[in-house]
Parts: C-alpha cells; sequence; structure tokens
C-alpha cells in the first residue's frame, strides 16, 4: 500500500501466527487459541505440519520426528497423516489440511482488516523443499480456498524486502547472503541486487534443521537430568512432555538475552516438582553439532555462487532461530568477523517480500516496483547419456531459471537412422548414478557415417520449472521433444541432498571411471578415422593398407574383449596405432607424397593422429573432424 509493505497483527493483537491447530471434543482452534492450550490437550494439538508436507510415513526423519510429537502420525494405504480425537471421534487429517487450516485462518485476518474477500496469495516456502513438498503447499493453498500465485522461495523473499530497503538508501549493486534458519528448516542462499533485477546465484541448506530441533535436545537433555535425580522416566507421559517442551522454549527464548534461564514446573510428573536451571553455555554444548551444520551449506552456497566471503556486501539474517548469540557468532567468525545486517525483522520479512512479489504479479505499479525482476534457480544439474555412461551436463545446478541451453551431439554407429535421448539430473559423472527424468528419440535421419550428423539438444527451463527437452537434426531439420511436467514423480529433496553428498564424496572414483571411458572412446575413434583416412589416400601402397587396416581390426577385437581395461591399457594401444601410422605416413612423406590442408583427407594427422577427431568425440559431442 503507497509502496509500503503492512503487516497485518491477527486478532490477538500479534504480528505473527502460530502454526498450531487443536482438535477439541467442542471446537477446533487455529493459532494463538490453540498453542495456549497444548499442555493440556498434546495428543490434539498439531505443529510441525511443515514438516509432514510430501513426506510418506516410511521418511526416516519423520520417524524421527514422531519420537518427540504427541499427536499421532499414521499410515492411510500408503498416505501419511494425523490422527486426533476431534468432537468425541477419531479423526485422520493429512498434512495439507492441517496446514490448509492455518491458511485459512491468515486469509479470515486479513478479510478482517481489509473488509473484502481475499481469494489470491504468495505462499512462501523452504528454497530447498523439493517439487512434491512445493505441491503439497499448493494442495493446501487451494483447501484453504486461495489460487496460489506463485510459490516463493523464503530466503528470496527476504532478500526482495532487504534490497528493496538498501536500494531506497542508495544501496547499488550489491551480493546479498540471506541465512534464513527458522523453526523447522534451514537455507542460505547467495542473490545479486542490480538495480530492481534480484538473481539468485546459489542455494544450499537442510530441509531438517531448525529451532525445534534445538527444543528437542533441550527436551532429552531435561528429561535425563529428570531421570538422575529423581529415578522417573517421564518421556512417556505426553502431558508432561509438553509441559516440559513449552518451558524448553521459553528457555530458549530467555538465553537469547539472558545467561542463565530457571524452569520451574510443578507436579511435572508423578506429583514431583521440577526445578533447575540451564545456563546458554550448557545450551551451547548440547546444540553445537547442530549450530556446526549450517556452516557446511554456506562454504556450498559461496562456492556454487562463484563467489568469494570478501564479495559479500551484506549478511541478512532471516527467522527466528538467528536470534540465537552461538548461531550469530559462527556466522561473524565464519565472514572473519564482518558485521551482521539486522535491520529487517527476521520474523517478517520473508511475508513482506511475498508481498511485494503479490503486487507485482496483479499489476501494482507502485514506485520501485516498476523494474523489479526476480530470477531464481534450478537445484539440480540436468544432462543427457552418452557413449559409455557419462552423462553430458547441459544445464548445470544452480542455473537461472527460466534458462534455455542448447549443446550438439552426434551418433555412435554408421547409418545410424534413430537416436534415443536419456533425460537425467543429478550431480553425479556416470548417469546410471542420476536420476532418470525420461527418454525420447529422434527419428529419420539420413544415411551417414558415424559422428558426421549434428543433432541440436535444447533444454529449456520456464519459470514454474516445468523442463522441455528438444532434439534437432541440423541437416534434415526433424524434431522431437520431451516436456517433463510429473513434479510429484520427481525426486524427494533428501535424494537431492543425497546425490550432491555421494558426488562428493565418489568425485576421485568417478573422475577415474569417467578419465577411462573417455580413453576406452578417444581409442575407439582413432582406430574407425584411420581406418577411413588409410582407404582414402590413394597414394598408399596395397601392403600399408593391410597393415593399418589390420592393426585396426585387431584394436577393435581387443576393445570388444576388453570392456573393463585401465585407462593407461586404452592409452598405451592409442600410442601403438599411431605410430604405425606415422611410420606409414613418413614413407608417403619420402615418397614426396604430401596431404597438405586436408587434400586426401590425411591432413594435419601426421605427427597425434587423432588428436582433434577424438576429444570432441570422447565429451559425447560432435567429433569426426578431418584434417
Amino acid at each position: 500500500r503507497q509502496g509500503k509493505g503492512e503487516i497485518i497483527a491477527n486478532d490477538h493483537g500479534h504480528r505473527t501466527t502460530p502454526s498450531y491447530v487443536a482438535f477439541t471434543d467442542t471446537e477446533r482452534l487455529v493459532g494463538d487459541p490453540a498453542k495456549s492450550q497444548v499442555a493440556l490437550n498434546p495428543q490434539n494439538t498439531v505443529f510441525d505440519a511443515k514438516r509432514l508436507l510430501g513426506r510418506t510415513f516410511e521418511d526416516p526423519l519423520v520417524q524421527l520426528d514422531m519420537r518427540h510429537w504427541p499427536f499421532r502420525v499414521v499410515s492411510d494405504h500408503g498416505k501419511l497423516k494425523v490422527q486426533v480425537s476431534f468432537q468425541g471421534k477419531e479423526r485422520t487429517f493429512y498434512p495439507e489440511e492441517i496446514s490448509a487450516m492455518v491458511l485459512a485462518k491468515m486469509k479470515q485476518t486479513a478479510e478482517a482488516y481489509l473488509g473484502c474477500p481475499v481469494t489470491q496469495a504468495v505462499i512462501t516456502v523452504p528454497a530447498y523443499f523439493n517439487d512434491s513438498q512445493r505441491q503439497a503447499t499448493i494442495d493446501a493453498g487451494t483447501i484453504a480456498g486461495l489460487h496460489v500465485l506463485k510459490i516463493l522461495n523464503e530466503p528470496t523473499a527476504a532478500a526482495i524486502a532487504y534490497g528493496l530497503e538498501a536500494s531506497r538508501e542508495g544501496g547499488g549493486n550489491r551480493n546479498i547472503l540471506v541465512f534464513d534458519l527458522g523453526g523447522g528448516t534451514f537455507d542460505v542462499s547467495i542473490l545479486r541486487v542490480d538495480d530492481g533485477i534480484f538473481e539468485v546465484k546459489a542455494t544450499a541448506g537442510d530441509t531438517h534443521l531448525g529451532g525445534e530441533d534445538f527444543d528437542n535436545q533441550l527436551v532429552d537433555h531435561l528429561v535425563r537430568e529428570f531421570r538422575r535425580k529423581h529415578k522417573e522416566d517421564l518421556s512417556q507421559d505426553k502431558k508432561a512432555m509438553q509441559r516440559l517442551r513449552a518451558a524448553c522454549e521459553r528457555a530458549k527464548r530467555t538465553l537469547s538475552s539472558g545467561t542463565a534461564a530457571a524452569l520451574s514446573i510443578d507436579s511435572l510428573y508423578k506429583g514431583v516438582d521440577f526445578h533447575t536451571t540451564v545456563t546458554r553455555a550448557r545450551f551451547e554444548d548440547l546444540c553445537a553439532d547442530l549450530f556446526q551444520a549450517t556452516l557446511k551449506p554456506l562454504g556450498k552456497a559461496l562456492r556454487d555462487a562463484n563467489v568469494s566471503k570478501e564479495q559479500i556486501h551484506d549478511i541478512v539474517l532471516v527467522g527466528g532461530s538467528t536470534r540465537i548469540p552461538k548461531v550469530q557468532t559462527l556466522l561473524q567468525e565464519f565472514f572473519s568477523g564482518r558485521e551482521l545486517s539486522k535491520n529487517i525483522n527476521p520474523d517478517e520479512a520473508v511475508a513482506y517480500g511475498a508481498a511485494v512479489q503479490a503486487a507485482i504479479l496483479t499489476g501494482n505499479r507502485s514506485q520501485g516496483l516498476q523494474n523489479m525482476l526476480l530470477l531464481d534457480v534450478t537445484p539440480l544439474s540436468l544432462g543427457i547419456d552418452t557413449v559409455g555412461g557419462v552423462m553430458a551436463t547441459v544445464v548445470k545446478r544452480n542455473s537461472p531459471v527460466p534458462t534455455k541451453e542448447t549443446m550438439e551431439f552426434t551418433t555412435a554407429e554408421d547409418d545410424q537412422d534413430t537416436v534415443v535421448f536419456e533425460v537425467y539430473e543429478g550431480e553425479r559423472p556416470m548417469s546410471k548414478n542420476n536420476h532418470l527424468l525420461g527418454t525420447f528419440m529422434l527419428s529419420g535421419l539420413p544415411p551417414s557415417r558415424r559422428g558426421e550428423p549434428i543433432i541440436e539438444v535444447s533444454f529449456s527451463i520456464d519459470a514454474n520449472n516445468i523442463l522441455t527437452v528438444s532434439a534437432r537434426d541440423t541437416d534434415t531439420g526433424n524434431t522431437s521433444q520431451l516436456t517433463i511436467t510429473d513434479t510429484r514423480g520427481r525426486l524427494e529433496r533428501e535424494e537431492v541432498e543425497r546425490m550432491v553428498r555421494e558426488a562428493e564424496e565418489h568425485r576421485a572414483q568417478d573422475g577415474a571411471q569417467q578419465e577411462k571411458i573417455e580413453a576406452m572412446n578417444s581409442l575407439e575413434a582413432c582406430t574407425l578415422h584411420l581406418k577411413r583416412a588409410a582407404e582414402g589416400v590413394r597414394a598408399l601402397d596395397v601392403q600399408a593398407k593391410k597393415r593399418v587396416s589390420e592393426m585396426c581390426e585387431e584394436t577393435t577385437s581387443w576393445l570388444e574383449g576388453n570392456p573393463l581395461a585401465e585407462k593407461e591399457e586404452y592409452e598405451e594401444r592409442r600410442r601403438e596405432l599411431e605410430e604405425v601410422w606415422d611410420s606409414v605416413f613418413s614413407n608417403l612423406s619420402q615418397r614426396g607424397v604430401g596431404g597438405g590442408g586436408g587434400g586426401e583427407g590425411v591432413g594435419g594427422q601426421a605427427n597425434g593422429g587423432c588428436q582433434g577427431e577424438c576429444g570432441g568425440e570422447a565429451a559425447g559431442q560432435s567429433g569426426e573432424s578431418q584434417g
């Protein structure tokens, strides 16, 4: 409104609403009233629904969280649901339904303030949310009666809020690092803000790290302390655990400003009063591993964005958990003592950025919004399977979307009339270790030698992350394409994280395997090339042609019989081939037969054999450049 975002308070006067839904014998409560009665009604009060969205019951992280939740999570025909007692009956709800109840409450808050219906929304999600989690979020919006205009990444939204304020103060071009540590998720994003253009350079994070995990560490510690002091295990009593959890959350907040927090809970379990003090040092020690875990995605995001620590202009804190002093200290140490930007409200920045995005999408022409443009990124590398099972990456991970990239490929056999393309996503060099998205073929290629046709393969990703892959034969103009729209079939984000982790662990192993395949491809291409070249040079006598031909055939047989040979063996075979060719060519030269400029198809291949020819083909692209 008038070029600025405005946060609407709820009916309790609070500017944020807790994502709690409670079910009683008479009613359903959402937000503040639900959270305030959680200790009395723990089994029927649902929170953390965001951690359930887009996941399966068997998910190890769901199984891990279930130990800490007082409400029941059940499997219903393979689908994950929450089970509660509502109005005297057992009821089950999908996580999307619980989220929809919270969204409906927000819708109601906005309508009460504005005095008119609200039907559209921009909803933010963690940057590392996978496609099924995003789809589940859209479903929740739909259930709540909202048309979701866009799903926006939370760090991007925060950067918009920060960037708009910075631009008002004449901030100019800046690299912004958004450190977003909330209740359940953690994201790091690096953005370049340049004259109203917000370009995400890289994103990394953990969809299962946040304030809830810090609470759990403190709860587990105090359960152990209670057992040690009173010889009783309170972990099986849901009401006692929920009262302890609420006290731990209050203590955690107190420790953000004080150095100690007193917990005093009357008649916690079996009539025993529990009184204890938690120091900030103890809390930091309990959560040390979790705090440290935030630094790894930081380094990964900087590497992916190709930006050094010194090139970051602003470090923006988002999410309530960034108020924890130790988190801030670790972040400052990582950036060699740099000041952290705290001039935006970490709880409200994301909503503010979403409002700006909604204004742009609905045609609000306020000053400052007219030239704004958002460029997000794709989280995984995309490519095509090539000879030897190597993935030729066409779109690298953290490429801006929308995007279009093209790469040239060729045939692997003589007179090949059809090429089958397998599209993969993932970070491993070998296709089999990545995730197959789909397969399509290009047919109708005219008869030609291996490596001669040039086939252009284009990857196009639109603003909604829908991928279209197309192939075109440059000679005939024939085209074929595949559209990847089934987002529910895409990878779980944990799978993505696993791929990246495995890629780092197996990089050396994969690199050696790739080099071996390239050496094999190079030898095969060199064999075919020399065989054709010998046939094409009329000045070669029959004996010399026979010698080259036999050597090539012998190499082809050896290749077929030794698919598991080492890289050095392939390279040694290639050297032997080239030596034969050099001796044949030197005899020609002595007899006054030159091959200058490719006159007889020999050209510059004399002392080095197949260098140009093999380089392109080994990489799975069009080779066969002779002379």
